[in-house]
């Protein structure tokens, strides 16, 4: 028999400290969105827990944010209480023959997590490199970039369930996990995350390469492996290339990253494209297309807009607020592609950022 050691470990990764300007446009990667009744900061989970149960007890809205980077706020506000989740915390347990298990706070940084966990030698997370946002979000919309998801690392997720009052903890089998999609986005509002739990492989190697454009910046053919820290790196590269990385200065990325999801049609509605389109065929026989594609191939190029909301001039799939643009701005711009799309190609856009007192 093996004798694995398992070695403890724990940090908090948290960037910074939240202001408690009761603006959502200061919260929010898009800069926009109007003031709340009341902000609340919760920097530990009793706090998140308690505030919640405080709001439903006495019939309040509630609006969880932890990295605001898939909002699109209402210039009018929020009409209730905003919880910021700055919880922090990680713990893990490494074994030569089991890997590493890590159960991370949901209001860690995401990439933070990323580079942490890729420093350690934690295998496959590699590609979800740059992500903005928290932990806590991850699951919700089972986040997925340059052919890897969330849903591959992530072994239980421990909630608050706002129905039965009570803690709940989902396996993964049990999240319901789908592109872009699951149980608890499925039943919006109903379970806040409280912690995420992750298994890793152990090694220098990060997953094999599923992505084409990622591949080809590694020089690798794809389903090879690289590096992690390697895999790390071309992936921040890339999505710096397509204002997908944030930075204060660059208008490019005062966004909410793809603003909308890729389509998933029938065999049909996938045919009826023009035949250059892309399809990619799906486990369920159903066909994924290309909403960046679809958009630009509608007339609508990189910069589109005269006003303060535009495209990017990096990529089509991000709407931007080129500064002082309001909510209904960005609104308006959405409507203008998913419109256009629908008009030239049949296909409706599903916004994939959540829509908070604003309607497309």
């Amino acid at each position: 028999m093996t004798e694995c050691r398992v070695d403890r470990v724990a940090v908090d990764s948290r960037v910074g400290a939240v202001s408690d300007s009761p603006l959502l446009a200061d919260h929010t990667t898009l800069r926009v969105g109007g003031p709340a009744s009341r902000l609340v900061i919760a920097g530990t989970e009793r706090e998140l827990v308690d505030t919640v149960a405080d709001c439903d007890g006495r019939g309040e809205p509630v609006l969880i944010v932890g990295g605001g980077s898939n909002l699109l706020v209402s210039d009018d506000g929020f009409p209730g209480t905003v919880v910021l989740v700055a919880t922090g915390g990680l713990r893990a347990d490494e074994s030569a023959c089991g890997g590493a298990v890590a159960t991370v706070a949901a209001g860690e940084n995401w990439d933070a997590f990323v580079a942490y966990a890729v420093g350690r030698e934690w295998s496959g997370i590699e590609a979800l490199s740059g992500i903005p946002g928290s932990v806590g979000a991850t699951p919700i919309q089972n986040v997925g970039a340059y052919g890897a998801e969330v849903a591959s690392l992530i072994s239980s997720v421990r909630t608050w369930d706002r129905v039965e009052r009570t803690q709940r903890t989902f396996a993964a089998a049990d999240c319901g996990f789908g592109y872009r999609t699951s149980r608890f986005k499925r039943e919006p509002g109903r379970y806040i995350v409280l912690e995420v739990s992750f298994q890793f492989p152990l090694g220098s190697l990060g997953a094999p390469i599923a992505y084409a454009e990622l591949a080809r910046r590694l020089g690798v053919e794809p389903g090879e492996r690289a590096p992690a820290a390697e895999v790390r790196s071309a992936v921040l590269a890339i999505r710096g290339s397509k204002g997908m990385v944030l930075d204060d200065a660059d208008h490019d990325t005062w966004s909410a990253g793809s603003f909308f999801t890729n389509p998933i049609l029938s065999q049909e509605a996938a045919a009826a494209l023009p035949a250059e389109a892309p399809r990619f065929p799906m486990a369920d026989g159903r066909v994924k297309s290309s909403a960046a594609w679809l958009i630009q191939h509608a007339g609508f190029a990189r910069g589109h807009g005269g006003g303060r909301a535009r495209l990017s001039a990096k990529h089509v799939l991000a709407l931007t607020n080129r500064g002082g643009a309001s909510a209904a701005d960005v609104a308006a711009l959405a409507r203008e592609v998913r419109d256009g799309v629908r008009a030239a190609y049949g296909v409706e856009l599903v916004p994939e950022v959540n829509l908070v007192g604003v309607a497309l």
